[in-house]
Formats: C-alpha cells, structure tokens, sequence
C-alpha cells in the first residue's frame, strides 16, 4: 500500500515543483509574453517557410523561415527580458519594439539587432556596419561587442524603452544606452520614422536563421 502513496507523493511533489519554476521565472511586476507551450497573444506577419514553432518550453525561429511575429498588444515604456540562443553556425535575427504591424520593422518602427557577434565579425554576412551588431538600434545606433556568449549557449538580455531612451543589458553588461532625441540628422529621421514613434508591438523579426527563445516577459512602465 505504500507504494502507490509514495508515487503518488512523488508525482504531486514533481508537479508541485514544476509549477513553483514556472512562476518564479516571472519576477514581480512582470508578465509573461509566452507560454511555452504556443503562440498564443502573438501574430505572425509575412510568414517565410515554417516560420516560428514551439517545441520543449522553447520558441524557435525555422531555419529558411521567419516574418515578423508581433505581440497582439501594443506597449509604450516597459523593461523586456527574455534569453535567446543561436546554433553554432551562428543566426541572424531581431528584436521589433514599437514597431507598426505593416512596414519594416527596422524602419516604420525600431529593429534591435540579434545577431551572432562571432559569425559576423568573420563576415558571414559580408561587412557590417558598427550599428549592425547586435544589441544596436539598426544602422542608427551602435552597440557595445564582447558580450555576448558563444553561439551554443543561452544569452540573456534586458531592453528599457522609457521615452527616447533606449538600454540594452546582455549577460549584466550594458551594451546600448542611447538617447533617441540626438540623433539629429535629417537623413536618418527620413529613412526611420519609427524613431519618433513612442508605441507599438513587440516582435520577433525572423531572417530564415534558426534562434531559439525563451522566458520572454515583460513589465510596463507608466
């Protein structure tokens, strides 16, 4: 008799312990954007191949696919934290804050860069320019390098959309604080009018490299 008791003590107690993971990889103040387990609260836009899956807790970027998946909701100033992960070919990606759900990302909104620094520094995309590294806001701002971990591993990264700040933190280094309202030049303002805009989805913005992700939440700021 007491082995079923004891199975089902264990059963009740993995279960238990799972549950308490779950929720404490959501911080105070901050709400999950996934599930793990679907796409649910988010929109794939201008799907390419497979697109974005599910698969073991993880959202995946298919390789030869992609398009940009958006968050159903709209956010202003907020704290974003979520872990990504590149195979060891390296992956290119990126990150859509306010951005519109038509348009290029990159340009009618703001596009962070997600980027393998290794496989771009030996030119797997040709040579990049300094705002086309990771954790920069495209071709605008760029970023700090040296902080990312080598493709294979789990990265984690915070970005802080307050006004016309933007903060990116990768593995606890700060690697972009920039103030929007500098950048001053009217050609640069022409070609990104997302820059100016102060709203907008959250997206994913797939390039047909493989990227996994995972913990996505976020915290909004009044």
């Amino acid at each position: 008799m007491r082995r079923p008791f004891a199975l089902i003590c264990s059963a009740t107690l993995t279960l238990a312990l799972a549950t308490t993971a779950f929720t404490q990889s959501v911080e105070s103040g901050f709400t999950s954007l996934f599930d793990g387990k679907s796409l649910e609260g988010w929109t794939l836009v201008g799907q390419r191949g497979e697109g974005y899956g599910v698969k073991d807790g993880v959202l995946y970027c298919a390789r030869g696919g992609g398009g940009n998946l958006l968050t159903d909701k709209e956010y202003s100033d907020f704290v974003l934290r979520f872990e990504f992960k590149m195979p060891p070919e390296g992956s290119n990606n990126g990150l859509g804050i306010r951005t519109p759900r038509e348009g290029d990302a990159a340009y009618a909104g703001m596009e962070l860069q997600i980027i393998d620094e290794a496989s771009a520094l030996a030119g797997k995309w040709g040579k990049l320019r300094d705002a086309q590294y990771h954790g920069s806001v495209y071709d605008v701002v760029a970023a700090k390098r040296g902080a990312m971990k080598p493709a294979g591993q789990w990265n984690t990264q915070e970005v802080t959309a307050r006004g016309h700040q933007i903060t990116v933190v990768l593995n606890g280094q700060t690697i972009l604080d920039a103030d929007l309202s500098a950048v001053t030049d009217p050609e640069v303002l022409k070609k990104h009018p997302g820059l100016q805009r102060t709203s907008g989805h959250i997206g994913l913005l797939g390039h047909n490299d493989y990227v996994e992700f995972r913990n996505i939440r976020i915290k909004e700021m009044k």
